[in-house]
């Protein structure tokens, strides 16, 4: 069970306390009073109340030197005053001070509960923000969202400001940079978070039911529609409808889709009789769509409904700083029952790849390493060839085959350095070096012989 809201009355007037104490017991408050701002003081010292409500015009220091003095020491705590309608410059002033908002004398009991209720709210939800900031700067994640790199800290930060929003996001992206975990953690770290999430992909449902599912239909509006059905808009509706890969959506249902964001309102096929909805629209596209607008295949007034706040995913490979991050989550996610970890190699070959689908190539390889392997540590041998065959570039030189070039190494000269660096990078182990050099073990262990003997020839 959780512990009781707490609240702080502080007012000369024994009467109006005691009838604040009342009303807030009633509703399931714990209740203090306090009849000077020094005896206030001395309490909020001594307890974090979740709100304090005081009187302005009290004899000695007044709720304005409340609100002041507070903030010192309590600085999180919400203070709401008090005053009688003639006095609203001294509210207005203690508002400046750093009071949260302020009600006049006489007051209906619903609007002081109704104001106290929101200062709770306001107070619950900078606390969740500030926890969400202290969590992305000690493990470089936002929810289901993961990043080290300068650019997705620009992303968890500007998620963090619209959130609460109603405005329309667009996210754009490479396919498999993780789009719709974006849509998600938008969602469910804002103010709609207990209200639907609803994904729809506008490439996998053909176009002629698209605005059905959208919308949904009467019963007869088309063969087959048997009985009326709700569309996604309606189940969405005080949450979030996602619309992944809205570059693809036709120009027919992208006209039906702009009037909705106008009107608020949407109709069902078949039907004469629109209905309002509330719903916060997310859309996301690997495409661009500048040049979709040019080519008359997106409308230009769509656009800028959907963009007012853009957000752009970079791809994989110009973040490389988050393929560890992203790798110790894809092995928590596909190996919780062991404990499994990549060798500083393997590492460095996953580091070095272009991945071209992204993270969700990335995952793809992970995965597929944990089923295959039995090792309690992913080496390079566990990799796919394409990645364990593939050179790892070296910082500040040039590369192996640069350097063979400009040394003037012939064929089998060079072909013998790039297996003693693969021979290296195995720590000697020949059956983890054939695999990535793909040849048979016993064919390395030949060239060895002949390369030894060949050294000791002209030795002799």
């Amino acid at each position: 069970m959780s512990e009781p809201r707490s609240l702080l009355i502080v007012d000369d007037d024994a009467a109006m306390r005691q009838m604040l104490e009342s009303l807030f017991s009633e509703q399931g408050f714990s209740v203090s009073q306090a009849a000077s701002t020094g005896a206030a003081l001395e309490m909020a010292r001594e307890v974090d109340y979740d709100v304090v409500l005081s009187d302005i015009k009290m004899p000695g220091r007044s709720g304005i030197e409340l609100v002041g003095e507070l903030r010192q020491f309590r600085r999180e705590t919400p203070v709401i005053l008090m005053t009688a309608f003639g006095s609203i410059d001294s509210a207005v002033e203690a508002m400046r001070a750093g009071a949260l908002d302020y009600i006049t004398k006489p007051f209906e009991p619903d609007v002081v509960l109704l104001t106290v209720e929101r200062a709770i709210e306001r107070r619950a939800l900078e606390e969740e923000n500030q926890r969400l900031r202290r969590a992305v700067d000690r493990t470089g994640s936002f929810g289901d969202l993961i990043g080290e790199s300068a650019a997705m800290r620009e992303i968890f930060a500007l998620i963090r400001k619209v959130a609460h929003g109603r405005s329309s996001v667009l996210i754009t992206g490479e396919s498999g940079t993780g789009k719709e975990v974006v849509a998600r953690t938008l969602h469910f770290h804002g103010s709609r978070a207990q209200k639907s999430f609803v994904p729809v992909n506008c490439t996998a449902i053909p176009e002629g039911l698209l605005e059905s599912e959208l919308f949904g239909h009467v019963r007869g509006a088309f063969t087959g529609a048997h009985a009326s059905k709700r569309g996604l808009f309606d189940k969405a509706n005080g949450g979030t409808l996602f619309l992944d890969e809205i570059g693809d959506m036709g120009l027919g249902l992208q006209s039906k889709l702009l009037r909705v964001l106008q009107d608020g309102e949407i109709r069902p096929v078949g039907g004469n009789q629109s209905t309002k909805v509330d719903v916060r629209i997310v859309t996301a596209t690997n495409k661009d769509l500048d040049v979709e607008m040019k080519e008359g295949r997106f409308r230009e007034d769509l656009y800028y409904r959907l963009n007012v706040i853009p957000i752009h995913i970079p791809p994989l490979r110009d973040r490389p700083e988050d393929i560890p991050a992203l790798i110790d989550a894809f092995v928590r996610k596909h190996s919780p029952e062991r404990r499994r970890t990549i060798s500083p190699a393997a590492m460095e070959r996953l580091k070095n790849c272009a991945w071209k689908g992204n993270a969700r190539e990335l995952e793809n390889v992970i995965e597929r390493a944990l089923a295959l392997s039995e090792n309690a540590e992913l080496g390079v041998e566990d990799l796919p060839l394409e990645i364990a065959g593939a050179p790892v570039p070296e910082t500040g030189s040039q590369s192996l085959v640069k350097r063979a070039a400009r040394e003037r190494l012939t064929l089998r000269e060079l072909e013998e350095r790039y297996i003693d660096e693969v021979l290296d990078l195995t720590s000697g182990n020949k059956v983890q070096a054939a695999r990535i050099l793909g040849i048979d073990r016993k064919t390395l262990y030949r060239r060895a012989e002949r390369r030894r003997d060949r050294a000791v020839g002209e030795a002799g």
